[in-house]
């Protein structure tokens, strides 16, 4: 009974006799062709004659483009998921198929995208120290670079102890501007991320540099770097990561295609890993769907050629 055959097969894949005969292909070196074909109710004559057509052409295009996904997973280091590899496919290679058909061929191939899971945070609030008042008001979506930049600090283990990372994201783009890396959770980590984030991108007047009530962002020390850069710092609320979604959305990206994905011995091996991830892949090739499925600094080139606008005036091409 055909019926019954729906079983053997993938959810959503239908069971026409194309299907079927494939099946039979792929498993006559554990059962008679005859058994087979009797019990998924199809001819053995039909199944013959199906091999001797040989490869239909929509199996051959379905070669041709499995090939195309299993390289660009590959080269996304396994992180990227049906949406992102039929994003590759469109905008880089020029091939046009539907993203069910990719995700179909991905679950043939055994083929998965990295999935996010929860963290702690380790944000800890100084009660002495004064905050900034909430200039954004989750408003993320500035209209040119440098007008916003979010920032935060996470942490993770080492066979060595923890390593601790702090960053500064440009809300435009959400390009990775600055960042710091070290032993211990104290104010320099974030003094020494928005000194890279200037030396890098000369902003302009008017920027705004958000962040949550974490110890180091309200310290002497950072304050006093913000002032003399001329930069206006913003809080969110305490406790409520929609007043950060964007930093929060970064290392939550950085936790799944990174740090969960191995044990780290020491903490120069993830430091390493971290910096060339940032810097090699994320800012410059990785697609980003709030971003039309562009890479940061390819949204930003093409702001910068929509506008004629020149490469000094702050932006990193």
């Amino acid at each position: 009974n055909p019926k019954k055959s729906r079983g053997l097969f993938c959810p959503g894949e239908p069971t026409e006799p194309v299907t079927v005969f494939r099946f039979i292909e792929q498993e006559k070196a554990h059962h008679p062709v005859a058994t087979l074909c009797r019990v998924l109710g199809v001819s053995t004559s039909g199944y013959y004659a199906w091999r001797q057509r040989g490869a239909s052409r929509r199996s051959r295009e379905d070669a041709a483009l499995s090939q195309r996904i299993r390289l660009i997973h590959a080269g996304s280091r396994g992180t990227y998921g049906a949406p992102r590899i039929h994003a590759e496919l469109r905008l880089a290679h020029g091939v046009r198929c539907g993203r069910k058909r990719v995700a179909r061929l991905m679950r043939a191939m055994g083929l998965a995208g990295v999935h996010r899971r929860r963290t702690r945070g380790i944000t800890r609030r100084d009660p002495r120290r004064p905050v900034y008042p909430d200039r954004l008001h989750r408003q993320f979506v500035p209209d040119a670079p440098n007008r916003v930049w979010v920032a935060d600090l996470t942490q993770h283990r080492t066979e060595e102890g923890w390593l601790y990372l702090a960053t500064v994201v440009d809300a435009f783009s959400r390009a990775v501007v600055g960042w710091a890396m070290g032993d211990r959770p104290v104010a320099d980590l974030v003094v020494d991320a928005v000194t890279m984030a200037v030396r890098r991108r000369r902003p302009g007047p008017g920027l705004i540099h958000h962040s949550d009530h974490g110890a180091q962002y309200t310290s002497l020390a950072f304050t006093r770097r913000l002032e003399a850069l001329g930069i206006a710092g913003s809080m969110g609320s305490v406790g409520d990561a929609l007043d950060n979604a964007v930093a929060e959305s970064f290392y939550a990206t950085l936790q799944r295609e990174l740090l969960d994905r191995q044990a780290w011995a020491t903490r120069d091996q993830l430091r390493m890993a971290i910096f060339e991830y940032v810097e090699g892949f994320y800012n410059r090739r990785r697609r980003h769907s709030a971003l039309g499925y562009l890479s940061p600094y390819e949204y930003e080139e093409r702001w910068i050629q929509e506008r004629k606008v020149q490469p000094q005036e702050g932006v990193v091409a």
